[in-house]
């Protein structure tokens, strides 16, 4: 049953990536929650070594898990870390879910991305797209292992009745994202940008690619919101999208991105530099058939990422930190 209750009240909930972008916000949003959270670090536990995360799971026992944890990064990353990332997150999904199934885990949820969407396939993308075509080359073997990850969770429920689902993110922005200037994703290398052109006295900010494909983007804590209300009330093997329903132009980004700092020099287009897939927009009909909907509107999103941003008071805003951190996501968002 797709809307079959879950109480989360009383149980002991891991978050697999929790020092992540993605990870922390479900922190915020599970601390509203009556449950015991349970975290570890990548020092104590790589997910990528099965034995460790066998060790750990046994010990432990979460019956609630969010996984969060993946190897993330913008097109560059992605087009040239491309053994890591596919090597990385099949290991992280293949690990995580067995040792969940071997432990008795109540419920999993499986975080993915919405690159496991055919290249040119029909917008909005809807669920039942997936392996329908061939995919982005610039992302596809973190897309492939992606599908992998779904993959296993429908065949865990199939063959062993585990409640485990995936949620499908659109692109992701907000507090705890990378900055790194070329591994970062579009919106949190934006406001670096603007941000540091602005300080600069700058009189032009470059833009990669020709600014005409369209994205969507949802502030993450929106997502974190979304997912505790999916692990309560959805059991489904068919994956679900979570997103806002709404894409913007790269172009029209920067523009918005370029006023919440208050940049006012010129944009230029490097159109040398990959655009990607030309369009993509997810179909939530479905997520808002069970009752949810984002509350964070783009432009006070941008807001609170640059607040966020100018707040990190160590100086590095994560430019310097490992893509992976015990697999956490930094950022799922893509270009």
């Amino acid at each position: 049953m797709a809307n079959a209750p879950f109480e989360l009240k009383g149980k002991s909930v891991y978050v697999a990536g929790h020092r992540g972008m993605v990870g922390a916000a479900l922190l915020r949003r599970l601390a509203r929650e009556d449950v015991r959270l349970v975290t570890v670090d990548r020092r104590e536990v790589d997910l990528c070594n099965q034995a460790a995360v066998f060790d750990w799971f046994a010990k432990t026992r979460p019956q609630v898990i969010f996984l969060a944890a993946a190897k993330v990064g913008g097109i560059v990353a992605n087009n040239t870390l491309r053994a890591e990332f596919i090597y990385d997150n099949i290991a992280i999904a293949a690990n995580v879910i067995q040792a969940a199934h071997q432990n008795g885990a109540e419920k999993l949820m499986f975080l993915g991305s919405s690159c496991i969407y055919p290249k040119l396939a029909p917008q909005p993308l809807r669920e039942d797209s997936v392996l329908s075509g061939p995919l982005e080359p610039t992302n596809e073997p973190y897309a492939i292992a992606k599908i992998a990850g779904i993959k296993m969770a429908e065949a865990y429920r199939s063959q062993y009745g585990s409640d485990f689902i995936s949620v499908m993110p659109t692109n992701l922005y907000g507090p705890g994202d990378n900055y790194h200037p070329e591994l970062s994703h579009v919106v949190a290398a934006l406001i670096r940008r603007f941000h540091e052109a602005k300080v600069a006295g700058a009189k032009s900010v470059v833009v990669w690619g020709t600014g005409t494909p369209r994205r969507e983007f949802l502030y993450v804590d929106d997502l974190a919101d979304a997912c505790i209300h999916l692990m309560k009330t959805y059991s489904s093997p068919e994956l679900i999208n979570i997103g806002t329903g709404e894409d913007i132009s790269i172009e029209e980004l920067a523009l918005m991105v370029a006023a919440a700092i208050g940049f006012r020099g010129e944009i230029r287009l490097d159109t040398s530099r990959p655009d990607g897939t030309p369009r993509k927009l997810l179909d939530v009909g479905r997520l808002s058939g069970l009752g949810w909907r984002a509350t964070t509107s783009l432009e006070d999103g941008i807001q609170l990422a640059y607040r966020a941003y100018r707040a990190d008071s160590d100086g590095r805003h994560q430019s310097d930190l490992p893509v992976r951190d015990n697999g956490a996501i930094l950022g799922t968002n893509r270009r």
